[in-house]
């Protein structure tokens, strides 16, 4: 299906320095909101602490429940509400290494308000050195993924490609985050999950467009890098806006429609998905301007009359 003519000529390339412009200020605007904040807001996977799922019998607010465990000598602590109308995930930066302790001073606290109105249903600990390992493998992981990107494109393509789609997935990487902190989002597994995923995501878009491209140089050989970047893009330009819209549709339904637990989650592949289309199209390709020479190595001339004195 193509809602734009394949035969558009928009000149993408020319728009490059906008872009760059634009996403300069968003990243550098979330280094302030990170510095602001203090660096990112850890989730209870990262920095440690305990989680405990609570069911009361009653309505209550959350609130109510906040200020009330505020009182009982728990001053910082992150509520969910869960799937179920009185069901709530409490968080707290408090942890020992007797899981038990924590959750059995939160019971008292709760017993002191709300009498037999609740039953604890799960308790989670996570330990700072737990913490501290969780938050090495998930940089780690991030890291991996970025140079077997690396290698792959390079393998398929050329190094100059593999260069526009490594700082094109640095560029959603570092746009997401940066909404992540404006927006005060912990930093979770879900988070790192997400980031790995808009990886995936963008890196198969720029995939897409840097075929097209190749097709254009193939079928062009003389044709000029600017006018091979923006016809591979244009004639693409359907099939990534078709492909953005569905998955987009998909994610706010998760973000509107599936609870707190995965707030943050779909809001992180909301902002990749939107960075992700932008990048492929702005960042990705306008990037191979930079490097010198042509997009694809000249084909080998053979000589006819050595080819056939060689031949038996």
């Amino acid at each position: 299906m193509q809602f734009i003519s394949p035969q558009v000529n928009i000149d993408f390339v020319k728009k490059m320095q906008t872009a760059v412009i634009i996403s300069s200020i968003i990243i550098i605007i979330g280094i302030i909101s990170l510095i602001a904040h203090g660096g990112p807001r850890w989730g209870i996977e990262f920095k440690g602490g305990t989680s405990i799922q609570v069911l009361f019998k009653k309505p209550i607010s959350i609130s109510s429940l906040r200020t009330n465990l505020k009182r009982g000598g728990f001053p910082q602590t992150k509520i969910q509400k869960l799937g179920k109308e009185n069901e709530f995930l409490i968080y707290t930066g408090r942890s020992s290494s007797a899981i038990k302790s924590v959750a059995d001073e939160m019971k008292e606290v709760l017993k002191t308000f709300y009498g037999s109105n609740f039953e604890i249903r799960k308790v989670n600990m996570v330990g700072p050195k737990i913490s501290k390992d969780l938050k090495k493998k998930g940089i780690t992981a991030m890291i991996v993924a970025i140079f077997a990107i690396l290698v792959y494109v390079g393998l398929r393509f050329q190094f100059r490609f593999a260069v526009g789609a490594v700082l094109a997935l640095l560029h959603d990487a570092l746009i997401t985050i940066a909404f992540l902190s404006l927006f005060n989002f912990e930093f979770t597994l879900d988070i790192i999950a997400a980031l790995l995923m808009i990886m995936g995501y963008s890196l198969n878009d720029t995939i897409v467009v840097f075929d097209r491209i190749r097709e254009r140089v193939r079928m062009a050989k003389k044709i000029a890098k600017e006018v091979a970047i923006n016809r591979g893009i244009n004639e693409v330009l359907s099939r990534t806006i078709l492909t953005s819209l569905t998955t987009l549709f998909i994610i706010l339904c998760i973000f509107f429609l599936g609870g707190n637990v995965i707030h943050g989650f779909a809001f992180a592949l909301l902002i990749g998905i939107l960075s992700g289309t932008y990048s492929s199209v702005f960042i990705a390709s306008p990037i191979l301007l930079v490097f010198k020479g042509e997009l694809l190595p000249p084909p080998k001339e053979i000589d006819v009359q050595e080819k056939f004195k060689a031949s038996p």
